[in-house]
């Protein structure tokens, strides 16, 4: 018979569910398997005398397969959260480097507010609300490129306005030599200039060379961003591989499990030789389309390792051409920049934006202006809103005193409520024995609430107590459950064993189950022979007291026939002695040959688990080595990647050599043209100097009348600030005065309804429902 549990199902059904990321792999696994779909054999359960035994094995093997799942679920479980760790601190990471990054973003579009403005980043901002993701990364590159060679751009210019006051200094402090008779102090003056400008030199180059230091620093951080990058991203290949494996090898425990039960099936096939032989030829068709299977999935896994080594090899060569654009990228020459539309873009722009700070200027007096008016106007308003304060605390104690009055007039009326009260209480007496009957009748049913209540609270007592003693009661069935789970664990073993023993008896050879038979034939003779002596005992017995009753011929005969029998028998159960010797040592020597089989078994099963132990150790030794081997191969070619670049940039060091020396010959020839035109200038030098002194003076001026008015400035913002929060107190009192003010009045409203209620309310008797005056009384009769 077979179990309902164990019918046919295909084999895509008993593997997991993988996870999210391989989705699209089981996916093409599935339209591959879809022609190859084998179906295994129904589990056999043997013999069953009931259905209740029928269903205790079908429930024991349900409970097999579920563990199975189960163990299956907990691993991919804990897989799982591995991963979700993992995208977490990866998450984390992202999140650390996107703030740094829009910090320091911030902080360049900060020093650079001017350019911002004149690119209208209102109309940008607009411009990438309505943009999608391609065109916000095109947009927002744009922007940075353009920031770079703005900023480019205002370095240029700031360095052409230093060289150039640094030549009018220098051509002031040679014609004041000349003229002044003070020649020493001004060589000093202008040996010291000569070792500032120098060290200006030295702090630019130093700045120069931390830049690219800085450069290199960074391009080697890209470079450990995308080696850890890659490094991850091998890690999710290695485990995704490795969860193939797990689900490969899972598969085939499976089907050795599923041949291990053909095998034991072919085995009692063979053994009871009353099948017919179609079912050994269906068993081997299907192990023949299990390996066809294993061969294919095999083959399988072979292809995507060859697929994923592929991508990686792209991958690869992605990532050095990215790296070889983004050095062009940061190493573009001068000469190019400036023949670009942008820049000469960004010098007419520069222009336009020297003369917008002129007007920016004249703003900024417009501004001081305004700032005075404003001042003024904010002293009236601050002696217009104490006015009003003045007159709010005039109004607020006007109010109080009415509020007062009204209060003398509520506590009168209050009186004369009172009076009424007592008026109405001594025209009540008269009903005392009524409500006298009343109080009793409402004592007694409160002594009955009581009562009711005092029952409750037992019967609460009571539940409480059968609470605890139901919760006993489980924890007992709980107990008693557990202990009878143990037993039927203990049993579910005894039965395997005992189907254990079954096996091996049914795949036992021919030869000792005819020693069994024997041995159950020589039973059955040692029984006869046992009968046969009772039997001689009985016929003994009968000839003696036949002996003593008759002498005849017939009673010798008799005799004489039972002593022949009797030989005859005695020569038998010899014989069978004999027999029954010979087979118990035949059983002997098969039960030793049994033991030495299981102990070949034993052994065989102890090697077995140490070749798939060394199996695996080498696998995984396998697994190591071609990490380490890829990784060294990816750092020999970081290393080589290294060289070119420093090959490229002592290549981009000699043309810098050779540009600064052609350079440095333009430079003397100019040099020459300006001795030239020194002699030219040395008229306009005083003037300019009678002016660089005018000018020095009025800068001095200048920068008092600044110091002098960022004082009073700052007096300015004080005195707001301590306005602005004497303003915050005054409003905070106005609030509380006006919320005091709506309280009172609320109370007011509802003294006026208390008494309007009061006067306007009509009283009624509750029996007949007729309307009666103070004085007015009807007698009420309780049943």
């Amino acid at each position: 018979m077979s179990g309902t549990g164990g019918g046919k199902r295909p084999s895509g059904g008993d593997s997991p569910p993988g996870p999210p990321e391989k989705k699209n792999k089981k996916e093409e696994k599935n339209t591959t398997t879809t022609t190859t779909t084998t179906l295994i054999e129904p589990i056999r359960i043997g013999g069953v005398s009931s259905t209740e035994e029928m269903d205790l094995k079908v429930i024991q093997f349900k409970n097999k397969k579920l563990c199975e799942r189960l163990e299956q679920r907990q691993a991919m479980e804990d897989e799982l959260r591995e991963k979700i760790e993992k995208l977490e601190k990866r998450q984390a990471t992202d999140d650390t480097t996107l703030l740094i990054v829009n910090r320091y973003w911030s902080q360049l579009e900060a020093n650079v507010s001017v350019m911002r403005q004149r690119i209208k980043p209102a109309v940008f901002l607009a411009t990438l609300d309505h943009s999608g993701e391609e065109e916000l990364a095109l947009q927002l590159q744009d922007r940075m490129q353009f920031s770079k060679e703005a900023i480019a751009c205002l370095v240029c210019v700031f360095d052409r306005l230093h060289s150039h006051i640094n030549s009018l200094c220098r051509y002031v402090h040679e014609a004041a030599s000349e003229d002044d008779p003070h020649s020493d102090v001004f060589g000093m003056n202008r040996a010291l200039l000569e070792e500032n400008s120098r060290r200006q030199d030295l702090a630019s180059f130093l700045q120069g060379r931390h830049h690219k230091m800085s450069l290199e620093y960074n391009e080697l951080v890209d470079k450990v961003m995308s080696s850890e990058t890659k490094v991850s991203e091998m890690e999710t290949t290695v485990e995704d591989l490795q969860w193939d494996i797990e689900k490969l090898r899972k598969r085939e425990q499976k089907l050795n499990k599923h041949l291990a039960e053909l095998n034991s099936g072919y085995n009692s096939t063979t053994s009871s030789g009353g099948l017919p032989g179609g079912q050994i030829t269906l068993n081997i068709q299907k192990f023949e389309s299990l390996n066809a299977e294993l061969e294919q999935n095999q083959e399988l896994a072979n292809s995507r390792m060859a697929e994923l080594e592929k991508l990686q090899l792209e991958l690869q060569e992605a990532v050095r051409e990215s790296e070889k654009l983004k050095m062009d990228l940061r190493n573009i020459p001068e000469e190019v920049v400036k023949e670009t539309p942008e820049y000469k873009c960004l010098q007419s722009q520069f222009s336009l934006l020297y003369n917008e700070s002129l007007g920016v200027k004249t703003q900024l007096d417009e501004a001081r202006a305004l700032l005075l008016t404003a001042k003024n106007a904010h002293l009236r308003q601050i002696e217009h809103m104490e006015s009003d304060e003045l007159s709010l605390q005039k109004k607020l104690r006007t109010e109080v005193i009415q509020l007062e009055d009204t209060l003398a007039q509520v506590r009168k009326e209050y009186e004369m409520l009172r009076i009424e009260f007592e008026q109405n209480l001594a025209a009540n007496e008269q009903a005392g024995p009524i409500n006298r009957e009343m109080r009793h009748l409402i004592s007694s049913l409160q002594n009955h609430n009581l009562q009711l209540k005092g029952d409750v609270q037992r019967y609460k007592r009571k539940l409480r107590e059968t609470q605890l003693e139901i919760n006993k009661l489980r924890c007992q069935s709980g107990d008693s459950g557990s202990m009878l789970r143990a037993e039927l664990k203990k049993a579910q073993e005894s039965q395997k064993e005992m189907k254990l023993l079954l096996d091996m008896y049914k795949s036992a050879p021919k030869e000792q189950r005819d020693k069994v038979q024997l041995m159950a034939a020589e039973r059955k003779s040692k029984a006869e022979v046992d009968e046969l002596r009772v039997r001689v005992r009985e016929l003994e017995e009968r000839e003696r007291k036949e002996s003593k009753k008759l002498a005849d011929e017939d009673a010798l005969r008799k005799i004489r026939v039972a002593e022949e029998t009797i030989d005859h028998l005695q020569k038998k159960l010899a014989a069978t002695k004999q027999e029954e010797e010979a087979l118990l040592s035949e059983m002997d020597v098969t039960g030793q040959a049994f033991e030495d089989m299981q102990e070949q078994n034993s052994r065989l099963l102890q090697q077995l688990r140490e070749k798939d132990d060394a199996n695996f150790k080498l696998m995984s030794e396998r697994i190591k080595s071609n990490q380490i081997y890829k990784l060294l191969k990816e750092e020999k070619e970081e290393l080589a990647d290294q060289v070119l670049t420093f090959k490229t940039q002592v290549d981009a060091q000699l043309l810098v050599v050779q540009k600064l020396e052609e350079k440095e010959g333009v430079l003397q020839s100019s040099l020459a043209a300006l001795e030239k035109e020194l002699a030219v200038r040395t008229q306009a030098l005083e003037l300019n100097k009678r002016k660089a002194v005018e000018a020095a003076q009025l800068a001095e001026d200048l920068k008092v009348q600044l110091e002098h008015t960022q004082a009073k400035l700052k007096e300015i913002q004080v005195a707001v600030a301590e306005n602005r929060t004497a303003r915050e107190r005054e409003s905070g009192n106005l609030k509380r005065a006006q919320e005091d003010l709506s309280r009172l009045r609320r109370r007011l409203e509802k003294q006026k309804k208390v008494e309007t209620r009061y006067d306007t309310r009509q009283r009624k008797c509750p029996k007949c429902n007729c309307a009666f005056g103070a004085n007015d009384f009807h007698r009420i009769y309780i049943t």
